[in-house]
């Protein structure tokens, strides 16, 4: 029983916890990352408490030291978890009362692991989006300076996986990295939303001693304070949040794999991967596989579990805390361990990778200009309806001819519309085709540049 007896919550019960649940009911296997924010809440607590004369002059500083001793326990590796230690609070207390004796029991007054969980988790997670919006920052600068560099390949835009229309490699690159902005905004709104303190809450009803919360909010760099103290120490919105977005960024990123895993192909040949994110077959000594860029898409569905499966808890739960609620911890560290090295390893991959501009080039065809035909009759004045139908024919009449559509003769052309005249030549050229779409957004030269500015812009990267 004296084991029962140290845990938080022992004095109530009579009788032995089954060691099974001892054991069940633990999280410090996934929580004791969290000393450093339990330590640095935990002494910005105890100046709250001895603001309204719960604490002497000396019993702040021998609280503020033990946890000082403590958290140099665990940053040498020295700290020796307990049997009794159920969690990250329970075992930093345990040995802030061996360290500075019964004075450690004071730090716990008016406060509930509930309010005292959610604040740790705010705290790491506020620093821990930053990290994140730094490796984003270098992905998307990566995409930028590419996209400026080599802005004049020009390479066959894809739907459907068939080839569409003719675009700017700049042009590709940048449709990933404008996804990503979108990604970095939406981790940049949540983090301010994270940093919300939920400290002084108590359990369900609140802190009974009048600490001032809005000064306890300043001492830990949190903005403001929760609204109320039922919701705020049940409301796990921001781990909801903070997966989802993992899962939409995942996203994106297995999507901008997937398409690198294709035209890395012999049959595309468009880039080359570097060996450094390379590897190589067990049995077929020519293999050079992605393995970088299939594992990027493959943790994307390991990051959407953790997200629908969270969903799935908060669901079935009634309001304020319940014990459902410690299975928060293990998501959010994964999605953040999941989305750290990802974005370094997406870096890296792009840095490195070589394109291969004579190749993009030579996978245009004319049949990718059909679009272009309707067009240059639209500018002579035909309906786009008809326009379109008459590039059809010109496609079908090419194919029946065996010949290119650059090839068939002025009055085969206007056997079908005398729209067509000579001047249906410049059609035939690339770059002419590209620099047509100069509507913001297009894949101009001038329409990219553009991009790469806003893209700069709107993520902090001028």
């Amino acid at each position: 029983m004296e084991g029962e007896k140290a845990l938080l919550w022992g004095g109530r019960f009579t009788g032995a916890t089954d060691p099974l649940m001892v054991q069940f009911n633990a999280s410090i296997g996934v929580d004791k990352r969290l000393f450093l924010e339990d330590i640095q809440g935990s002494q910005a607590y105890a100046k709250a408490i001895a603001r309204v004369g719960l604490l002497t002059d000396d019993e702040l500083q021998s609280i503020i030291d033990g946890l000082d001793k403590v958290l140099e326990e665990w940053n040498s590796g020295t700290f020796e978890i307990q049997k009794t230690d159920e969690d990250i609070h329970t075992a930093n207390e345990r040995r802030l009362k061996e360290l500075i004796g019964a004075i450690a029991g004071k730090l716990h007054t008016g406060r509930s692991r509930n309010d005292q969980v959610s604040t740790d988790m705010r705290m790491w997670l506020y620093k821990a989006s930053g990290r994140l919006q730094d490796f984003l920052k270098k992905l998307m600068a990566v995409f930028i300076e590419r996209a400026t560099v080599e802005v004049d390949i020009l390479m066959p835009g894809y739907t459907h996986l068939q080839r569409a229309q003719v675009v700017r490699w700049s042009h590709w690159l940048l449709s990933h990295a404008s996804s990503l902005s979108r990604d970095l905004q939406r981790l940049q709104q949540l983090q301010k939303r994270v940093n919300v303190l939920p400290l002084g809450s108590g359990a369900i009803a609140g802190n009974p001693f009048g600490i001032d919360r809005e000064l306890l909010a300043k001492d830990l760099g949190f903005d403001g304070v929760s609204l109320n103290s039922m919701d705020s120490t049940g409301d796990r919105d921001i781990i909801a949040e903070f997966t989802f977005w993992g899962t939409l960024t995942m996203m994106h990123l297995s999507k901008w794999a997937e398409d690198l895993i294709i035209y890395s192909t012999k049959e595309f040949s468009f880039i080359h991967l570097s060996d450094a994110y390379s590897t190589g077959s067990s049995l077929m000594p020519q293999k050079k596989n992605p393995d970088s860029l299939e594992l990027i898409r493959g943790k994307a569905g390991s990051v959407f579990g953790k997200c629908a499966g969270f969903l799935v808890t908060l669901k079935g739960l009634p309001s304020t805390y319940n014990k459902d609620l410690q299975e928060d911890k293990q998501g959010m560290f994964d999605t953040y361990d999941i989305l750290s090295a990802v974005l370094q390893i997406a870096t890296g991959v792009l840095t490195t990778l070589q394109v291969n501009a004579c190749q993009t080039h030579g996978a245009l065809s004319e049949d990718m200009l059909a679009t272009d035909v309707a067009y240059y009759l639209v500018r002579k004045g035909v309906p786009f309806r008809e326009a379109h139908g008459l590039a059809g024919k010109v496609v079908q009449l090419a194919e029946s001819e065996k010949c290119s559509m650059s090839e068939l003769p002025l009055g085969k052309l206007q056997s079908l519309s005398l729209s067509f005249d000579s001047d249906l030549a410049n059609v035939w050229d690339y770059n002419h085709s590209v620099e047509q779409y100069t509507s913001a957004g297009g894949t101009s030269k001038e329409s990219v540049m553009k991009q790469i500015e806003n893209i700069k812009a709107g993520c902090g990267l001028v």
